[in-house]
């Protein structure tokens, strides 16, 4: 796979689309200074849009662009378009939740719009709940049709027992139990997604080091790094101890030396025992280990970089990097991202990623 341009012509203009209410505004999209949104696993992605608020007027006078709140106010519907302006990608899709006025002694105002994407109602209220024979699937399910928006959910059928949520927003309790498993969520345009970490692929992108790839800092890391996991806990129905041990189920993208072999071979064996959590059933017992186990390895390589504006950089995107060297050359999965753009700078991507694996020497 070589690295794919980001647009047809060899120059074009990066500026990004604003939308509100589905319908693009030339006023809003002319005015913007600068845009930054941020999103990362367990969901909920932020933005925040600067804006010029002088509009000139036909008459060669001048008013505050955004007063009268005709174009955008508190509550809006926004929608955020980034890469070539001539086939643009949606970056972000949400509610303005926040307004932020700027006045300068020596400059014109500025507006910042403030805005969460549809996860943003499942954290604003805590509630007490008991959930009975309750799955991942079903509580995903019962979230989206509260937020509006439509599931697409893979795996978590299986019913984990009577859960009670206790003084928890609907999100924190969703991230909670999909934590527990080695699931994620995201809202993706107008659904929920909801699945294990090892199938989620939003995508696949090559990055190459002085190309597309501004910049980049690798971390490989042993401090963290266990050869085995295990949890223990009590079966009240079958009155009986249950145990299960994992060594690695689904260390995600990437080849060559994975962190637990490393260790191993350098510093010796070293053992984690999850001890804090209450375990009812053998199963829920194998998930648990097989979590806390693979949730290491994958972070034993981390990557923090900086890339030319990609609309097609997201959470879950497996990433592909190129002209490093033989040891960090290799596929990572993107666990978070900023996308950035001014009028001075133009349109970056920031991004974090993590790999279970080095490559050779």
């Amino acid at each position: 796979m070589a690295e794919a341009a980001l647009s047809a012509l060899a120059v074009y203009s990066a500026r990004p689309t604003v939308r509100v209410a589905g319908r693009e505004d030339s006023r809003l999209t002319e005015l913007v200074l600068a845009l930054e949104m941020c999103e990362s696993e367990g969901g909920l992605s932020s933005l925040e849009l600067r804006l010029s608020n002088v509009a000139s007027l036909p008459d060669a006078g001048a008013e505050l662009a955004f007063e009268d709140e005709s174009i955008v106010r508190l509550g809006s519907p926004l929608a955020i378009y980034g890469g070539d302006e001539k086939a643009p990608q949606e970056i972000f899709s949400g509610l303005v939740t926040g307004l932020e006025a700027e006045f300068p002694e020596k400059a014109p105002p500025e507006l910042v719009l403030l805005a969460e994407d549809g996860l943003q109602q499942a954290r604003r209220s805590r509630r007490t709940a008991v959930h009975r024979d309750l799955s991942l699937a079903a509580l995903a399910r019962q979230t989206a049709s509260a937020l509006g928006l439509t599931p697409k959910i893979t795996g978590f059928a299986d019913s984990l027992g009577t859960w009670v949520q206790l003084n928890e927003s609907d999100l924190s309790f969703l991230r909670r139990l999909l934590l527990r498993h080695d699931g994620d969520v995201q809202v993706v345009g107008n659904e929920l997604h909801v699945a294990p970490r090892s199938d989620v692929r939003r995508g696949e992108v090559e990055l190459a080091l002085h190309s597309q790839l501004r910049e980049v800092r690798i971390v490989a890391d042993l401090a963290h790094q266990v050869t085995k996991a295990t949890v223990t806990g009590w079966d009240a129905a079958q009155g009986r101890r249950v145990r299960a041990e994992s060594r690695g189920s689904r260390p995600g993208p990437g080849a060559g030396r994975r962190g637990d072999q490393i260790l191993k071979d350098t510093l010796g064996e070293r053992e984690e025992h999850v001890g804090e959590l209450a375990v009812a059933t053998q199963e829920e017992a194998q998930a648990l280990a097989d979590a806390a186990f693979d949730r290491r390895l994958r972070r034993f390589v981390r990557v923090e970089g900086t890339a030319e504006g990609n609309p097609a950089l997201r959470v879950g995107t497996w990433v592909k990097l190129q002209g490093i060297s033989r040891r960090f050359d290799n596929t990572c999965y993107v666990t978070s991202t900023c996308h950035r753009w001014d009028v001075t700078g133009g349109y970056a991507t920031d991004f974090e990623a993590e790999c279970a694996w080095l490559g050779e020497a």
